[in-house]
């Protein structure tokens, strides 16, 4: 929480004060008992006295005080609000490394899951694109609001041999550039690359190179390295297990040097906690709220309660 009028919370000095004067009189009154000898004659003349219950009233009407000047302060918080134009390409590795079984029932298959989870969490005007990358890069749908049709290319995705980290970026860069690039009052529209690779670089132009291009364009990316040190696959010219371990170095520095986030992900059930972080930062903006009618809500009830306490047990008003 944060305050449009912070400067104006000086007062709660004031609230202050009173509750330390409130604690100086009531040692006062007790100093005053004492030196009054003659107690049976003061229960005669006071008999009942309110104890607690003075305490309680005088609490109350301090705390109503004190979120009274909150109040007054302006509080807010942050809000989330869906975003109303930006675009967001999810590069998808299909190397056959992806056949691997180490994330049931395989790392393709799981990821395809968590992807489409995560086009049903993008706000309705995000431009989605889907990229595959294995030995070339291919942009299998370009940016578009149809989340049909993304999923279905997600589906139908298929294993290849190689990896190509680098064409991925710089495919979906191109993506985005063909894209409306500013807004109706000549903002950029912001951009993002979402890329899931379980592998390195091992054919076309390097990761250094589509980072200094992601540079350029100001286009972050994300990257999710995903699967285990210990996954293999078999393939009919190896008659042994080959070891397919995540290169997360790799995807880690392709996040940092374009301002994305990097995420690892070992199972399905992570992989879909990471892809719905992901929509989040990616979805919606934080905007400042004003919730002052939270506090003043409140001050009443505290009011309220004052004035209850009161005429219950003093047959007043305070």
């Amino acid at each position: 929480m944060s305050f449009a009028e912070p400067v104006r919370l000086w007062f709660l000095l004031g609230v202050v004060a009173l509750a330390a004067i409130y604690v100086v009189l009531q040692r006062r009154r007790q100093q005053y008992a004492v030196r009054f000898t003659n107690l049976a004659l003061l229960d005669a003349v006071a008999p009942r006295r309110p104890g607690w219950r003075r305490h309680a009233a005088a609490g109350a009407f301090l705390v109503a005080i004190a979120l009274l000047v909150v109040a007054f302060a302006r509080p807010t918080h942050d809000v989330k609000v869906p975003r109303e134009r930006a675009t967001v390409i999810v590069a998808i590795d299909t190397s056959l490394s992806m056949e691997a079984d180490d994330i049931s029932p395989t790392r393709l298959d799981a990821v395809k899951v968590a992807a489409k989870s995560f086009v049903d969490q993008l706000p309705a005007k995000i431009n989605l694109g889907v990229v595959s990358f294995d030995g070339n890069a291919r942009l299998v749908v370009p940016p578009t609001t149809d989340r049909a049709k993304a999923k279905q290319a997600i589906d139908k995705l298929q294993l290849n041999e190689g990896t190509a980290i680098g064409e991925a970026i710089f495919t979906s860069l191109d993506a985005i550039s063909q894209t409306v690039t500013v807004d109706d009052s000549g903002q950029k529209i912001p951009a993002r690359i979402v890329l899931m690779s379980d592998g390195k670089t091992t054919v076309g132009r390097s990761n250094d190179q589509a980072v200094e291009a992601a540079r350029r364009a100001h286009v972050p990316v994300s990257t999710i390295a995903f699967g285990t040190d210990h996954g293999v696959i078999t393939i009919p010219e190896s008659p042994d297990p080959i070891p397919v371990p995540v290169d997360k170095d790799a995807l880690s520095e392709i996040a940092d040097a374009t301002g994305g986030s990097f995420f690892t992900a070992a199972s399905a059930q992570q992989l879909q906690k990471v892809y719905a972080d992901i929509g989040s930062s990616i979805g919606f903006d934080l905007e400042p709220r004003e919730i002052t009618v939270w506090f003043v809500g409140a001050a009443l009830l505290a009011l309220l309660a004052t004035a209850a306490m009161s005429l219950a047990w003093f047959s007043r008003l305070p």
